[in-house]
């Protein structure tokens, strides 16, 4: 069975997608790969996602903002992370893979206190990392060869869970 491509997509693609993308590959133990993009990518990662991913214990060496453009590879699996109840808009991946959105507020948009601004991107991370390890609890490659509607529903519940 192939390792499964999950792509986390956003529109700029500078804090949640890749703390989604830093987390999965990090606690995945290679079942799952997973990359990022946006649709409208801002050219650089933010510093406080990679601040906040190495005090997590992760890498972040080679770590950039990429548009959808530039994938190597076709995902299995797209997920959305934008929080498109504050109005953002979401790109709509037009490959042929299953898809899910998991909305997560920006915190690149985060204004106040450094504390505050901080705060957010802990929230962040936390929403996301709870969602990734509800995921890698999933039988997700077996599921996408024999039943993509189960996999489709349980990404699609895991979007709604908070930690």
């Amino acid at each position: 069975m192939k390792t499964p491509e999950i792509l986390f997509l956003c529109t700029g693609n500078s804090c949640r997608s890749i703390l989604a993308e830093v987390t999965m590959n990090g606690l995945a133990d290679s079942r799952l790969h997973a990359t990022s993009a946006g649709s409208h990518p801002a050219g650089y990662v933010h510093p406080r996602s990679i601040q906040l991913l190495q005090q997590e214990g992760f890498a972040t060496e080679g770590l950039s903002s990429k548009s959808w453009d530039e994938l190597k590879t076709t995902p299995d699996i797209v997920i959305t992370v934008c929080a498109s109840a504050a109005g953002e808009a979401c790109p709509a991946y037009l490959g042929p893979a299953i898809r899910a959105h998991w909305g997560v507020e920006d915190p690149a948009k985060a204004t106040g206190s450094e504390a505050e601004i901080d705060a957010a991107f802990q929230t962040a991370y936390r929403i996301l990392r709870h969602r990734i390890e509800a995921l890698l609890k999933l039988p997700v490659a077996e599921w996408l060869e024999k039943d993509p509607a189960q996999l489709r529903q349980g990404l699609n519940r895991i979007g709604s869970m908070e930690p």
